[in-house]
């Protein structure tokens, strides 16, 4: 029997190109969980619509289940951010989707959907995205994002000006004197031509379709809830994510570094944004749920806090599987090293210099991933590992 398991990206447009990887290791580590298991497990990555429609992307992702999960055997549904949304609404039995598939017999195959740091009850974030000064923020913190995890740098411009942007300062100043339109093309200008071409493909499609913003704010996300009904038969979990609060002891331990700093000014103007959820627009959680929030985090976390993106108690729904100190792209694999795997790989790198060059040595044990949102959470590779376990137990063990 081979197990099906699908890997939905979230509305960022870095999650579309063809040779990006969205879910960084997350599919080889899944795979070599079920292969411990004795398991047949075909594990497949979903691309999706940058900003268009939860009801577009649940069809999308519909229509792709119906081509590659065969005839017989479980499905199983993993979503990071509005990932978590679209399998949702694909396994609702009351959802009319955009399909010509015959959904049924496929959703009623669907044994778990585990949504990663999904926003189920809305994001701020997304209320300001949907501006129209947020709309160009957004395609410029898209383009900022690429660039960091594929190339390794930012120009410190285009953090500068995404930081005042996003806390508010100077933001008129951007609409009128062009400078937005400058960084972008400052930013878009590292890449080749083809990729540029490629990225702008993208961003033409996020600014015909940006119906999903407004699905993600509280009040969009209050009326899906009303209406993706549960299916019975499915387990249901969350994974759940919290950056530490910004703090100048924090900042001080970014180090010297401008641009380092600069990006820990950017994690802040994000973590300040996305902070804003009222109290009464989140669901208490239930006891189980209470108690693993306060086990990961020391006590049920309050509307202020977050993950640099989505607010941590709005993604809480159903069991939580993994709750974790990290920010919105760690749990994806986007991480940095922390202080001792740092330390670690600077010894290795050391003890290999003996038979030949310190810098070369560092280059071979360089980290894995690039951390761009420098939040200062501790998240590394063993975080990584322990979570992802805990989904594949979820997944595998029902």
């Amino acid at each position: 029997m081979r197990h099906h398991v699908y890997l939905v990206p979230g509305f960022f447009g870095f999650a579309n190109f063809g040779d990006f990887r969205y879910f960084a290791h997350v599919r080889e580590h899944l795979a070599a969980h079920a292969d411990r298991r004795g398991l047949d497990a075909s594990i497949h990555y979903a691309p999706t619509y940058p900003t268009a429609s939860l009801r577009k992307r649940a069809s999308k992702l519909v229509d792709l289940i119906a081509d590659t999960a065969g005839s017989e055997g479980p499905i199983h549904l993993v979503g990071h951010s509005t990932g978590g949304l679209d399998a949702r609404l694909a396994v609702a039995p009351s959802a009319s989707l955009l399909t010509q598939v015959e959904v049924e017999p496929l959703m009623q195959r669907v044994r778990t959907v585990v949504a990663v740091a999904t926003p189920h009850f809305g994001a701020p974030t997304a209320t300001f995205f949907s501006s129209v000064l947020g709309q160009r923020l957004l395609g410029l913190l898209s383009l900022v994002t690429i660039q960091a995890i594929r190339l390794g740098t930012i120009p410190m411009p285009a953090i500068v000006l995404l930081a005042s942007a996003l806390g508010s300062a100077g933001a008129g100043r951007l609409v009128s004197g062009g400078i937005l339109e400058q960084v972008y093309e400052l930013v878009l200008k590292d890449f080749s031509p083809e990729r540029r071409k490629q990225i702008e493909s993208i961003f033409d499609e996020v600014k015909r379709d940006q119906t999903l913003l407004v699905q993600l704010t509280p009040e969009g996300l209050d009326l899906f809830n009303a209406l993706a009904t549960e299916r019975a038969g499915i387990r249901r979990g969350c994974v759940v994510t919290q950056a530490q609060p910004p703090s100048l002891g924090r900042q001080v331990r970014v180090g010297a570094n401008p641009t380092h700093q600069a990006m820990y000014n950017l994690y802040r103007a994000l973590h300040t944004l996305a902070s804003t959820l009222p109290e009464e627009l989140l669901p208490t959680p239930s006891p189980e749920q209470a108690r693993a929030l306060t086990e990961a985090f020391g006590r049920v976390p309050s509307a202020r806090g977050n993950d640099a993106i989505v607010p941590t108690r709005s993604q809480v729904w159903g069991e939580v599987v993994h709750a974790a100190w990290a920010d919105h792209l760690d749990v994806i694999g986007h991480f940095g090293e922390t202080v001792d795997e740092r330390d670690a790989r600077i010894a290795q790198a050391a003890r290999k210099s003996l038979s030949g060059g310190l810098a070369s040595a560092l280059e071979e044990d360089s980290p894995m991933h690039v951390d761009w949102i420098r939040t200062m959470s501790g998240f590394g590779r063993a975080e990584f590992e322990r979570m992802w376990d805990a989904v594949a137990d979820f997944v595998f063990g029902g």
